[in-house]
């Protein structure tokens, strides 16, 4: 029976703290727009992510290296065939 000596002050103090966070929540605005931010996620804001057919105009994207066609690889290496999987690759090396 003590204890409700302290619990009831206490749940009241914390229903206090709780009416007044939620107040300034409202004041502050927090709730005006339910439903902006989660139609946002669905409209593409990434333009300059998407890539275009125009030149970059960076200068740091200046690529110095050439291009080589795809069938030209480095001395001592082999193609990679699509279709082979690693155990084929470990039976022809055998």
């Amino acid at each position: 029976m003590q204890i409700l000596f302290v619990l009831i002050p206490l749940s009241i103090l914390l229903l206090t703290i709780a009416v007044l966070i939620f107040r300034w929540a409202v004041k502050s605005g927090q709730y005006d727009d339910l439903k902006g931010p989660a139609h946002s996620i669905l409209f593409d804001d990434d333009k300059h992510m998407v890539p275009t057919d125009k030149p970059s105009t960076d200068p740091s994207a200046d690529d110095s290296t050439p291009d080589l066609p795809p069938d030209s690889l480095s001395p001592g290496t082999e193609s990679p065939d699509s279709n082979e999987t690693p155990s084929d690759r470990q039976e022809k090396s055998s």
